[in-house]
């Protein structure tokens, strides 16, 4: 205890000396919260940036690139929550409207990791998408009570970095047998949330924030009125997660933000946007109920669909002898690679009505924003990757230790029997079908089991037919 209380003493001196040189402490930005500075649980934050912050840092800095980018935003956001519990403790608890306003500076360095994940799809994705969903963990300071909406602090940061885990883990297996930075980085990532944001929080705000009752009030920045002869203000930003502007009532507009939805529901007025199911809705009512489904239906189906839109010309090629590149293929059924090895990669972009051929042994396969494509395989290294897709075929006619599929609707798993022990994982897809090799003879494919529902069809137990239950 007493090691401790002179580590943090000898933290602030430090800091009071960088200011009286005219400088800033290395460590944190200048503070200015007064007393609040030397509460015990912003000491005890300090300490959680010094000890899980750091390490995430640190081994950003040896990867460098995006990596380190996006990991100096996620220490900015850090560092912006800790100025934020200083002036809790100086301010009186606002409305929603002044909450919004209050948390908008995190929110905006939230949203600045988000956008580096938006366009193309670099090579860094994983760890790109890993630290800005792990960012909505410290939405936490916004929870405001039991009837806010949102759950407790804890249970709050654990469910956040749930979501970021799914990419998180994607950077352990890719980098796994590759380089042992990226996978320190992506364990100093998790070690930040579990344990150490969620025992920060257990420890010192497990009810949430502690406002200062006879502090200053937060409220609203009023809108800057335009100066003559100035032009039009932009339009409003997308609603952020702290949006707190009003909309229009759900019937007609859903509602934006964490705070529109408090709004909804002390307004007591949740169901008023709900329609009145009729008899003739009813399916018991239905007169025809042969569930086939017309061909204007069909036509406006397919029409709903992602649509594809043509970005370049198409490519296929060799970048840097180490990445094959597929690119806005249209039409091609006769696409193959055959000159190809284990350390190369094969990535698959906006290609539609296309098949393509791998005749070769290469390390990783993703194939993103595709539709209606086909791509067959022999060997992979590490995984194979259906990403932002719809209708797309896949099969495996060698080995794949793991098979991801993400964001895609209508996708078909041909497994080979080296295949069969391979790790399929899915994360918000739909109408998907693992189909395996027959038991008969003539070798038809059976269907394993359905994604959805888990059911076992009659294919296992001794029909080599395929069948779904979609």
């Amino acid at each position: 205890m007493e090691a401790k209380l002179i580590e943090r003493l000898e933290k602030a001196v430090a800091r009071l000396e960088g200011l009286s040189a005219g400088g800033v402490s290395r460590e944190f930005p200048c503070d200015s919260g007064g007393e609040a500075v030397t509460d015990p649980s912003i000491l005890a934050f300090d300490d959680f940036m010094s000890q899980y912050v750091a390490r995430v840092s640190a081994a950003a800095e040896k990867i460098g690139g995006q990596v380190l980018d996006v990991t100096k935003i996620l220490s900015e956001a850090f560092s912006v929550q800790r100025e934020l519990l200083i002036k809790i403790k100086q301010t009186q608890k606002p409305d929603m409207a002044g909450l919004a306003e209050f948390l908008k500076p995190l929110n905006e360095v939230i949203m600045k990791a988000s956008s580096m994940t938006e366009g193309r799809r670099s090579d860094f994705f994983n760890h790109l998408k890993t630290a800005a969903d792990s960012l909505t963990a410290l939405a936490w300071i916004a929870y405001a009570g039991k009837d806010c909406g949102m759950s407790m602090p804890i249970a709050h940061v654990e469910e956040s970095w749930q979501m970021a885990e799914f990419y998180n883990n994607k950077v352990l297996v890719g980098y796994r047998n590759k380089d042992p930075n990226h996978v320190e980085w992506a364990k100093a990532l998790k070690e930040l949330y579990l344990p150490g944001l969620r025992d920060y929080v257990k420890s010192h705000y497990p009810l949430g924030p502690v406002w200062n009752a006879s502090g200053k009030k937060v409220s609203p920045a009023p809108p800057k009125a335009p100066r003559s002869g100035a032009p039009a203000p932009p339009p409003p930003p997308p609603a952020s997660l702290f949006s707190s502007e009003s909309s229009q009532p759900s019937s007609s507009k859903p509602k934006d933000g964490m705070a529109a939805v408090f709004q909804e529901i002390s307004a007591g007025n949740i169901t008023s946007g709900l329609r009145r199911v009729t008899a003739d809705m009813k399916t018991k009512n239905w007169t025809d109920r042969t569930g086939v489904v017309a061909a204007s239906e069909k036509e406006t189906g397919a029409r709903s669909s992602p649509s594809f839109s043509k970005t370049g010309p198409p490519k296929l090629e060799l970048q840097m002898g180490r990445k094959w590149v597929v690119e806005n293929q249209i039409g091609k059924k006769d696409l193959v690679i055959n000159d190809c090895d284990a350390k190369q990669t094969v990535y698959i972009y906006g290609c539609k009505d296309s098949v393509l051929q791998i005749q070769g042994k290469v390390n990783n396969i993703t194939v993103d924003k595709c539709t209606k494509v086909g791509v067959v395989f022999k060997d992979l290294v590490a995984a194979c990757e259906v990403v932002n897709c719809h209708s797309v075929e896949v099969q495996c006619q060698g080995s794949a230790p793991t098979i991801s599929v993400d964001n895609t609707s209508g996708c078909q798993l041909y497994l080979s029997k080296e295949s069969l022990g391979a790790s399929i994982t899915t994360a918000k897809a739909s109408e998907i079908n693992i189909l395996v090799p027959g038991t008969g003879p003539d070798g038809d494919w059976g269907q394993a089991f359905c994604m959805l529902c888990s059911c076992i069809p009659q294919e296992m137990h001794g029909s080599s037919s395929s069948s779904s239950c979609f």
